[in-house]
């Protein structure tokens, strides 16, 4: 049975109701992840947490070590991720303390964030059309539907690079093409889960409509964490209904994401790779 991993963003550092609590350093071939990863169980399941920008806010969403990250998970048996993450709005239907499950992402960052796990003598090719998993966001929208929360399934999510917000004009660009949502973070973390063959659902909780809508009012640090921490406590309501209701034995096709992606002839990756990647292409060598 697979653990069930949660990746917490800005004002989601804990979970209450973890028993058996136990904070473990994970080292990884990619550098040191955002902080300590916290194990227990939550309703009777295996779960793993992680604060995206460590415990007190410290790290900014260009700095995080997203590959770490996501490498730590999957060498501490993680087969799910839920990414609790704050957003701004692009739509007027969607309102500040929604939530927004997003199915596709477009990305506009522009640091080079490492987004994939394949180089250095290794080439992978995920497919990453549906880029998030169907079936983990659909137990996601049921258990949100069951607390009463304003919640919408599907949608686009737009990566920015950050840390500042949006111009006018930026967000103005954003809605024209159709967007309806906007973050910092998620656009590498479900990369590079699909790479790592781990399911990856995006439970967004709408803070502010970015700065593009007119009669709402300026967006600032205070209204965003204003509406984050009303938000943060039906998050958690949601997460405490869903594990429990999620299948034992999890089976879905991005758990065989590499199955024809990797291209590198077998004999000529570098064995440093191999090692480095083992618990990630091991049952393909």
């Amino acid at each position: 049975m697979g653990k069930i991993g949660i990746i917490g963003g800005s004002g989601l550092y804990k979970i209450e109701g973890l028993k058996k609590v136990k904070p473990v350093a994970v080292a990884t071939p990619f550098g040191a992840p955002s902080d300590k990863y916290i194990t227990g169980e939550l309703e009777g399941r295996q779960v793993v947490f992680l604060p995206r920008h460590g415990l007190g806010h410290r790290i900014n969403p260009s700095e995080i070590n997203f590959r770490a990250n996501i490498y730590g998970m999957k060498k501490l048996g993680v087969d799910r991720i839920i990414s609790v993450s704050a957003c701004g709005s692009l739509k007027k239907e969607l309102k500040p303390l929604d939530f927004v499950i997003p199915e596709q992402f477009v990305d506009r960052t522009n640091q080079g964030r490492k987004m994939s796990f394949f180089e250095k003598g290794i080439v992978a090719h995920i497919g990453f059309a549906e880029p998030v998993c169907a079936k983990l966001c659909e137990a996601v929208y049921a258990s949100a539907g069951k607390i009463g929360s304003r919640v919408h399934l599907g949608g686009t999510y737009l990566n920015m690079e950050g840390p500042a917000f949006s111009t006018k004009a930026e967000s103005n660009l954003y809605r024209a093409w159709g967007m309806d949502i906007i973050g910092m973070t998620n656009m590498a973390e479900a990369k590079l889960a699909r790479e790592a063959e781990i399911c990856y659902c995006t439970l967004a909780a709408v803070t502010d409509y970015d700065c593009w809508y007119e009669s709402a009012e300026t967006v600032t640090v205070e209204m965003v964490m204003s509406n984050l921490s009303k938000n943060i406590q039906n998050a958690k309501n949601i997460l405490k209904r869903l594990i429990p209701a999620l299948e034992d034995k999890n089976s879905c096709s991005c758990q065989e994401a590499l199955k024809y992606a990797i291209v590198t002839d077998i004999k000529l990756i570098p064995k440093k790779v191999k090692e480095d990647l083992k618990i990630i292409i091991g049952k393909y060598l």
